[in-house]
């Protein structure tokens, strides 16, 4: 059994009552029915994301004691996603566990959350079609084929839901399943599910993928590109292959972080890449110490350009591309999720009979180039300023920093990283 984690306008006003009329529709077999005579709260979609920042934290520094000297990178987004699902599958105490380590408001119940989960699925997928970058989030819930599925799950997730022949031919369900995740993520997210890890005991899979492809707003010119030394230690250096740029970014060192913060937008302008960037120093621990500071203050301190200054700005960034894989099982359970990969968990919601899950993987890839970032991931439940000119200041990655790919419309962290080396 899998768990996977790898889990203005008229128009968007005229697409909300849509999405809000489709879902009010009266049906026999609904597992929401609280939902079914009420219209969806206006903070609901907000709501859905209010505690997605403080999750995405929570996952990095907790990946971070898994992984503490590696390269990271994965998607706090498909890792929430792919547990919200579970979450609106599941009842009584891991449902209660679920909804503690999502930070969903306590205030809503499971019907409102399900209202603004479906009115942001139908906003995401209506926004994506004229965006000027490519984003998108899909979730899948394979059950096998001998497990009965309560009615009002077959109605709730008619897109998500499918059936898969698990106990006969094991091996074809996993193929099939990574084929779905490949072909959602444009060919970044392969091989999801190793050989093995499917089986005839499987009953249940839940899937996010998630993919991002943006082109920055300003380009770096690829004949500007050079072998540079990157700092990976006071005493190792490893030559990469540095992007540089000067224009106008919105830039400041944050006191608080330990680090200068700089805003490298994609066009658009709903999605940036930001860069934390320690000060290099005699010492290995500066990445430590600004991970450390990175709480839910100092992120929206800088996401929410509190004190980010437009300013003209030297950039040197490494052009990397980056392939994860984290056994997400222990992380999650540190993080809290209960007996969400225990014989106890309790999946009362999709099914009568007991199924459950027992492991969680999550794959992420990244590439960054001079015309912008390509990024996927699929889980599975299963003072230093006056070392810097003024005016143009200079921001040069070439020692270990950090990296979000944010999303301003939703509030929520797409992508998350520590870049560390160069492969």
């Amino acid at each position: 059994m899998i768990g996977t984690v790898t889990i203005v306008n008229m128009q968007i006003t005229f697409a909300l009552l849509v999405v809000i009329a489709a879902v009010l529709r009266p049906s026999i077999q609904e597992c929401f029915p609280q939902f079914a005579g009420n219209q969806p709260s206006r903070q609901g979609r907000t709501n859905l994301y209010s505690g997605q920042q403080e999750f995405s934290l929570a996952l990095l520094h907790a990946i971070n004691k898994v992984m503490p000297e590696q390269n990271l990178f994965f998607s706090p987004y498909s890792t929430y996603h792919c547990l919200l699902i579970a979450y609106f599958l599941t009842g009584n105490q891991t449902e209660g566990h679920l909804k503690k380590v999502l930070r969903l408001n306590e205030k809503e119940n499971k019907a409102d959350i399900y209202g603004a989960y479906k009115t942001d699925k139908f906003l995401t997928q209506l926004l994506a079609r004229n965006a000027s970058y490519e984003f998108t989030n899909a979730n899948k819930i394979y059950v096998s084929d001998g497990i009965p599925i309560n009615e009002c799950i077959i109605n709730d997730f008619p897109e998500e839901l499918e059936r898969k022949n698990f106990k006969q031919d094991p091996e074809n369900a996993r193929l099939s399943i990574n084929q779905w995740v490949e072909a959602t993520t444009h060919n970044m997210i392969k091989d999801l599910l190793p050989a093995g890890t499917v089986d005839t005991n499987t009953d249940l899979v839940l899937v996010n993928a998630a993919y991002f492809k943006g082109m920055w707003e300003n380009r770096f010119n690829p004949d500007l590109t050079q072998q540079e030394i990157f700092y990976v230690s006071p005493s190792k250096q490893i030559t990469v292959d540095m992007m540089h740029m000067e224009g106008t970014f919105k830039h400041d060192v944050s006191e608080a972080l330990g680090a200068h913060i700089l805003e490298l937008p994609y066009k658009g302008d709903n999605i940036s890449m930001f860069i934390l960037l320690p000060p290099f120093s005699n010492t290995e621990s500066s990445i430590d110490t600004t991970l450390k500071s990175l709480n839910l203050d100092t992120f929206r301190s800088v996401v929410e350009n509190e004190n980010l200054i437009s300013k003209k700005v030297q950039v040197a960034l490494p052009k990397f591309s980056l392939e994860t894989t984290i056994e997400l099982t222990p992380v999650l359970e540190f993080m809290g999720v209960g007996d969400l990969f225990q014989n106890s968990s309790d999946f009362s919601y999709l099914s009568e009979q007991h199924v459950s899950v027992d492991k969680s993987l999550h794959k992420a890839k990244i590439e960054v180039n001079e015309e912008g970032t390509e990024a996927a991931a699929a889980t599975v439940l299963f003072t230093f300023r006056s070392s810097r000119p003024s005016e143009p200041a200079q921001f040069i990655c070439n020692h270990p920093f950090i990296y979000l790919i944010y999303d301003k419309f939703q509030s929520a962290v797409l992508f998350a990283g520590v870049f560390r080396k160069p492969n």
